[in-house]
C-alpha cells in the first residue's frame, strides 16, 4: 500500500504539479505508522526526491522556464521561512482552514480562467514574479506543504506560462522549497533523538519517480481544457479532505 501511495504521489506531481505533500504525510501517517514529526519532515525529501527526477526528465524535453524558477522560486524559499515563523505562532487549526481556502480559491481561478497556449509568448515582468515568489511562499510555509496548488496558478494565471510548462517549472521550485524545509527539520530532530527511515524514504521516491514520468507523459498529451479543469477538481477534493479530516 505504501508503495502503491508512492506511485499515486508521483503521478499527482508529474500530471498536476501538486498534490504531492497532500498525500505523502497520510501514507507516512496512516499506512506506514510513522511519528507525526517524521512523517512530516520525511515527506519533504520525499517530495523533493520526486520532484527532482521528475524535473530532469522535464529540462530535456525544454519544458522548464528556468526564469520563472529564479524569480519564483528564490523568493519563494524565502517566503517559506517566514511563513514557517508565522505559522509556529497560531493554532494549527487556522493553518488547515486556510489550506483549504486557498485551494478552493485556485480551483475557481483555474475553473474559470483561459490558459496561454503552449509555445505562446511569455511576457515576464521580474519585479511582479519575485512579489508573487514571496507571497505564495509566506502562504505555502504557514499552512506547511510544498504549495505546488498555489505555484500551478500562480506561474499560468500571473506569470504567462501555459499549464504544461507551469507545472514542469512547479516540480523544480517544489523540489529547492522541499529540499529547504526538510534542512530545517534534520538538525534539530536529529539533535532530539528522531530517527529518519532512510531505506522507506528511498524506496518511496524510486516508487513516486515512476509514477511522476507517468503523470509527465499524460500532461504533454491530454486535452488542455479537460486538463485545466481536471486540476481545480483535483484541488476542491483536497481541500475537502483536508477539512473533513483535520478541521471538521
Amino acid at each position: 500500500m505504501a508503495l502503491f501511495g508512492a506511485l499515486i504521489i508521483g503521478l499527482s506531481l508529474g500530471l498536476f504539479g501538486s498534490g504531492g505533500s497532500i498525500l505523502t504525510v497520510p501514507v507516512l501517517l496512516y499506512l506506514l505508522h510513522q511519528d507525526p514529526q517524521v512523517a512530516i519532515a520525511s515527506s519533504l525529501l520525499i517530495v523533493a526526491g520526486i520532484s527532482f527526477f521528475g524535473s530532469v526528465q522535464n529540462a530535456f524535453k525544454k519544458l522548464i522556464s528556468w526564469r520563472h524558477v529564479g524569480f519564483f522560486g528564490i523568493p519563494g524559499v524565502f517566503g517559506t521561512w517566514l511563513g514557517a515563523l508565522a505559522g509556529l505562532m497560531v493554532d494549527p487549526r487556522w493553518q488547515l482552514l486556510v489550506f483549504s481556502l486557498l485551494m478552493i480559491v485556485a480551483a475557481y481561478m483555474m475553473w474559470r480562467a483561459r490558459l496561454p497556449e503552449l509555445g505562446a509568448p511569455i511576457v515576464i515582468r521580474p519585479w511582479k514574479v519575485m512579489a508573487e515568489g514571496l507571497i505564495v511562499g509566506c502562504i505555502t510555509g504557514f499552512v506547511g506543504v510544498g504549495g505546488g496548488f498555489l505555484i500551478v496558478p500562480a506561474l499560468v494565471l500571473l506569470g504567462g506560462l501555459s499549464l504544461p510548462i507551469g507545472i514542469a517549472t512547479s516540480l523544480v521550485i517544489i523540489a529547492l522549497k522541499s529540499v529547504v524545509g526538510f534542512a530545517q527539520y534534520y538538525v534539530p530532530m536529529t539533535n532530539a533523538g528522531y530517527q529518519f527511515e532512510m531505506g522507506v524514504i528511498a524506496t518511496m521516491i524510486v516508487a513516486g519517480v515512476i509514477g511522476s514520468f507517468g503523470g509527465s507523459w499524460l500532461a504533454i498529451r491530454l486535452p488542455k481544457q479537460k486538463m485545466q479543469r481536471g486540476f481545480a477538481v483535483f484541488l476542491v477534493l483536497m481541500a475537502a479532505v483536508v477539512i473533513y479530516q483535520s478541521v471538521l
